[in-house]
């Protein structure tokens, strides 16, 4: 599903990430684990497209990530969904039509766009609040929608980027819980965070980034 051999990223001759080498399987729920300036940011962005290898091979559903077409990127994030520490909604939107603006993109139709909105609210446990506006609503709650907005294309792969720096231990809790269920349905995800907390809860397969080096992970052997 995932796979990098010996990838490095550098920034001004500095390197964020050295010599990374890391397979996850398909339907894997892991936890990408390392303080701030540790590489897992760096990590994410390479996965999605955002940024470029200097060294080695990203492979993500067997396409090299590192030599596809700028043109060719939109339709590689059309299979993930990514969700960010700041929420990045639509303040004039509300929770439905944040929602859907994959979806729209697209071009799908009012009916699929609805069903699918409908879904992946239920999801998460937000359908109420589709007619709110994101000012309205707590930052767990928040959380949610960027979750459900992630998950509405159904997609094959889930990416976070610490979902839960900005949350309480209970909506944490929460948020990790969502995250289950999602990954029950065969999503593979990959969830970068610092917090212990978050590592404990889930109890899945930890990968450690110290430095931009990958100093642990159970399946390698480290």
């Amino acid at each position: 599903m995932i796979q990098l051999f010996h990838v490095s990223k550098y920034y001004d001759r500095r390197p964020a990430l050295s010599d990374i080498n890391l397979q996850i399987e398909k339907g894997e729920f892991v936890l990408l684990m390392g303080p701030s300036g540790a590489g897992k940011t760096t990590l994410l962005k390479l996965l999605f497209g955002a940024e470029r290898p200097d060294d080695g091979q990203i492979l993500v559903q067997n396409r090299n990530v590192a030599r596809l077409r700028p043109s060719d990127i939109p339709y590689l994030r059309r299979t993930m969904g990514i969700v960010f520490q700041d929420f990045r909604l639509l303040p004039k939107k509300n929770v439905f039509e944040n929602v859907a603006l994959p979806l729209m993109v697209q071009g799908a139709s009012t009916f699929e766009t609805r069903r699918k909105v409908a879904e992946a609210l239920k999801a998460v446990g937000i359908d109420h609040k589709k007619d709110h506006r994101p000012a309205t609503l707590s930052a767990g709650e928040q959380q949610r929608v960027c979750i459900a907005r992630a998950i509405v294309n159904s997609p094959i792969i889930l990416l976070a980027d610490e979902p839960t720096g900005n949350l309480d231990p209970h909506l944490a809790s929460e948020i990790i819980e969502s995250f289950k269920v999602i990954n029950a349905r065969g999503t593979t995800i990959m969830v970068a965070t610092h917090n212990p907390q978050v590592m404990a809860q889930a109890n899945r397969r930890v990968l450690m980034l110290e430095q931009g080096k990958l100093i642990a992970d159970p399946k390698a052997g480290l």
